[in-house]
């Protein structure tokens, strides 16, 4: 999509809030603090039938005590360098300030169409007061308040006029999305990182740097899907902040959203019982796993290191075992296609068909062998097998007596079907039915 709508501008004039409004759910974290949004992310949104995609960008500060100043700037300018049009944020109720006026020139120099939004705008005194931003030197000036929606109207109507296509309905519908999940500073946006090969995501040695969840569009193996990086997820006892408490709600609803989770452990630290909290969700909402254990050149190794480690690992999963295992440095660079080629694997699994007559063949004659135990002097005759037409795999299997077959046997009949079928990282369904 060619279309593209960069909101800049400096810290804590509504940004997110703006762009929250215009990609239509609140996906990029608010908060009145100065500084929250670090990263660019991405939505897609839509006026009078045409559709951009626009990109929220951190405020852009110079000379402040911020660890991520510089970063943030770099951020701003990526998006800059995308943008089709730029919204150029500004305070109606702060006023125009040196900042906004030096960040003015920046944009100018881009030679591009540009707006500038004053936000806040919400009576009629402060109606009076938003002229004074016409000083910056930028033509278009339209107040708003991102907050309420007053005035947006005015204001997409011109964006869609200087948008260069007529665009397309959301790109990346149907396009499978892998979440990248797992406790702080794991490595996780260094990975996606290394994957784009640019620095998509900012990355420091600070646990939370990342505080949203960040969308990003990967090419890989002849397919093409969205990687989405999100924040550390830490025991709810160490979460203090109120902003680390929306970065958790957002990691958990981009879990809820993906297709295959990537759970990214700490050599260092082992496999946590934050690690087994995240394998438990991924199971509940039936999303494909796999677990990526990072900073493995940091561990002193013999021939059994990793036998031990996975030996170690699913021994605590028990029964959601079914998720492989790769181990990883991101930082040299090693095995870090070999995740992501296991994560696509997983994806495709989940779409995985099997033939009705295969399934019968194959499982009958299992049942056959070992059929299950009679109850009450009832036997229990499993006639048919099919796979059921849902997202995830599930198989019904028809019975005389279904409410007599115990969770045991449904545990036998799960590792039958992967035995003989494979479906690696992705949880199956079993569901007896009476024939």
């Amino acid at each position: 999509m060619a279309n593209i709508v960069a909101i800049v501008g400096r810290p804590n004039v509504g940004k997110s809030t703006l762009f929250n409004r215009l990609i239509e759910r609140k996906q990029a974290i608010m908060d009145d603090e100065a500084g929250v949004t670090r990263d660019r992310h991405y939505g897609v949104a839509e006026w009078t039938g045409k559709y951009f995609t626009v990109i929220d960008t951190g405020g852009y500060v110079v000379g402040s005590e911020d660890t991520f100043e510089e970063a943030i700037r770099d951020q701003v300018q990526i998006a800059l360098n995308e943008a089709s049009v730029v919204l150029f944020m500004v305070d109606t109720k702060t006023g125009m300030t040196d900042l906004d006026k030096d960040f003015a020139k920046i944009v100018r120099r881009m030679k591009k169409p540009a707006l500038v939004v004053a936000n806040k705008t919400d009576n009629t005194e402060l109606q009076m007061m938003y002229h004074e931003f016409y000083g910056l030197g930028i033509d278009d000036v339209f107040p708003i308040s991102a907050n309420n929606g007053s005035g947006t109207g005015e204001l997409l109507d011109r964006v869609v006029e200087l948008l260069p296509e007529e665009g397309e309905e959301n790109p990346y519908e149907g396009i499978p999305r892998i979440a990248i999940l797992g406790r702080p500073n794991a490595g996780k946006s260094s990975f996606v990182n290394l994957l784009l090969g640019e620095e998509r995501n900012i990355v420091t040695d600070l646990a939370g740097t990342t505080r949203d969840s960040i969308n990003s569009h990967y090419n890989a193996y002849g397919q093409e899907f969205i990687l989405t990086d999100t924040a550390g997820i830490r025991k709810r006892t160490k979460v203090k902040e109120k902003i680390e408490f929306y970065s958790v709600i957002r990691s958990i609803q981009a879990l809820q959203d993906s297709d295959v989770i990537i759970l990214m452990i700490d050599a260092t630290r082992g496999f946590e019982s934050q690690d087994m909290n995240l394998v438990a969700l991924a199971s509940r909402y039936k999303k494909g796993l796999m677990i990526m254990v990072n900073k493995w050149d940091l561990i002193e190794k013999d021939h059994k290191t990793s036998e031990r480690f996975t030996k170690n690992i699913k021994e605590k999963l028990g029964p959601l075992g079914y998720a492989p295992i790769v181990y990883t440095s991101v930082m040299n660079k090693q095995r870090v296609h070999k995740a992501i080629e296991t994560a696509i694997e997983i994806h495709g699994n989940i779409e995985r068909r099997i033939p009705t007559s295969q399934l019968n063949d194959i499982m009958l004659d299992e049942i056959g062998a070992f059929p299950p135990p009679s109850l009450k002097g009832k036997y229990i005759r499993i006639k048919y097998v099919t796979q059921l037409p849902t997202k995830t795999p599930s198989f019904a299997f028809f019975c005389n007596l279904p409410q007599y077959i115990k969770d045991p046997y449904r545990r036998f009949i799960e590792n039958k079907l992967r035995a003989h079928f494979g479906f690696e990282g992705v949880p199956i369904q079993v569901y007896f039915r009476k024939k």
